[in-house]
């Protein structure tokens, strides 16, 4: 990788970006496939893995620059066949700035049932108040014009499932989209979990959501659960310590 990639700026991305797979993977979020995308405003460009390095052992020095047509602009390997997935996302929405593709088995679980819809279930979740929608296309997105239906799935949302296949999460940052990532998960599991005591889901109504949010302090939350994993990561020597990825 080019010394342009390690200005300061960019090599904190490229750690955290890899902190942040590591950690999912590790967390069964990621696992042999699925991948995670940040912008590089300086570039025009995201930056992303390569398509065939380890999720587990991912390395800062290890990251591809893609810009917006899907050319690697900085780095050696091919990104991953669905990068266009990030692209089209990142076009479609401004204020995006990280994203996850992941094969989240309780999620896929809920694009697999009849009549049963995934709902903000839990405090966290008024994250997805706007809704959590389904794109119909299970196959592989490889295509521009697949990577743009999928955004417009996705919309206005903060989350798109996938029938059979999938999630599409998107955040502000690469710490908040690995938060949102765990609670989207945790909810996932408590709905599950009252299916399956075969009683009928009770998601968070309007007024609670309402009344959440009013004393919610999302910049807090993050920055505390990040350093929460970030420590138990590099405990775990899921994350190196010389990443100095711990928030101020």
């Amino acid at each position: 990788m080019s010394t342009e990639i390690r200005t300061n700026s960019l090599a904190r991305t490229a750690a955290e970006l890899a902190a942040v797979t590591r950690m999912l993977e590790s967390m069964n979020i990621l696992s042999y496939s699925g991948h995670i995308a940040v912008r590089v405003p300086e570039r025009n460009a995201i930056m992303i893995q390569r398509r065939t390095d380890s999720r587990a052992e991912l390395s800062p020095d290890r990251m591809l620059l893609v810009d917006y047509d899907g050319k690697v602009i900085e780095g050696d390997g091919k990104p991953p066949s669905e990068t266009v997935i990030h692209l089209e996302a990142f076009k479609a929405r401004p204020d995006v700035m990280a994203s996850i593709h992941s094969h989240m088995e309780l999620a896929i679980a809920f694009t697999m049932m009849e009549g049963v819809q995934l709902l903000p279930m839990r405090a966290r979740a008024t994250r997805w108040k706007s809704g959590i929608p389904t794109h119909p296309d299970p196959s592989h997105i490889k295509h521009v014009a697949q990577g743009q239906e999928l955004a417009a799935t996705l919309g206005a949302h903060h989350v798109a499932l996938m029938r059979a296949h999938g999630i599409l999460l998107v955040a502000e940052s690469l710490p908040a989209l690995f938060i949102d990532a765990i609670h989207f998960e945790e909810n996932a599991q408590a709905q599950m979990q009252v299916l399956q005591a075969g009683a009928k889901p009770k998601p968070l109504s309007d007024k609670e959501i309402e009344q959440i949010l009013k004393l919610e302090d999302r910049p807090h939350h993050i920055g505390k659960l990040w350093n929460y994993y970030i420590r138990k990561g590099i405990g775990s020597g899921t994350v190196e310590a010389d990443w100095n990825l711990l928030a101020a």
